[in-house]
């Protein structure tokens, strides 16, 4: 985990707080407790099935999931996706951005951050068979997420593209600036 503040991490936060007045005037998100998927996200614990409050968790514990995320793609992993990924514990969170509404993508628990892992990989490798610059995926666009949002991994900007596609709109220069135009929704 990297604990400093980086511009990612501060835009990241600021979502957050917004997040949570939000949740204080429309509710916090539940859903059905699974003690087969454990996180600290949990505001308690409950019978399997039984709707249960969770909320956003800073993490603590460090993880080498993006060491190892390089070495299986052969190239350094941009940094502002690793502080995207490594500062909270998360359900996926609605945000509205000025093209539409999305869902930026969280990691649940170590065991997502795998999952994770393996994603990007696929994607990477499907960039890399079709000849398309390295871009990592943050989240995808809502109500149908038909098409994702993505970081490229040589220069930082934000690009909206669809899967096995080039990137087709430059939304902006960092995700730290594309961070600071969302505004959280209330979730379903």
């Amino acid at each position: 985990m990297r604990s400093i503040s980086t511009p990612v991490t501060t835009a990241l936060d600021q979502f957050i707080e917004k997040l949570q007045q939000n949740c204080q005037t429309h509710g916090w998100p539940q859903q059905a407790y699974d003690p087969e998927w454990p996180s600290s996200c949990w505001q308690n614990t409950a019978e399997e099935g039984v709707l249960t409050l969770w909320k956003p968790v800073r993490q603590q514990d460090a993880t080498d999931m993006f060491q190892r995320l390089s070495e299986a793609l052969e190239t350094p992993v941009h940094p502002d996706i690793i502080d995207f990924y490594s500062r909270y514990w998360s359900d996926p969170l609605p945000a509205q951005a000025e093209q539409g509404e999305l869902s930026l993508l969280q990691v649940w628990n170590k065991d997502d951050f795998e999952r994770l892992r393996a994603n990007l990989i696929g994607h990477a490798l499907e960039k890399k068979r079709r000849k398309l610059p390295l871009t990592l995926f943050f989240a995808v666009t809502l109500p149908d997420a038909n098409l994702m949002l993505s970081l490229d991994n040589a220069d930082g900007s934000i690009w909206l593209e669809a899967p096995g596609k080039p990137p087709h709109q430059r939304l902006a220069d960092s995700l730290a600036a594309f961070l600071t135009t969302l505004e959280p929704l209330a979730f379903d």
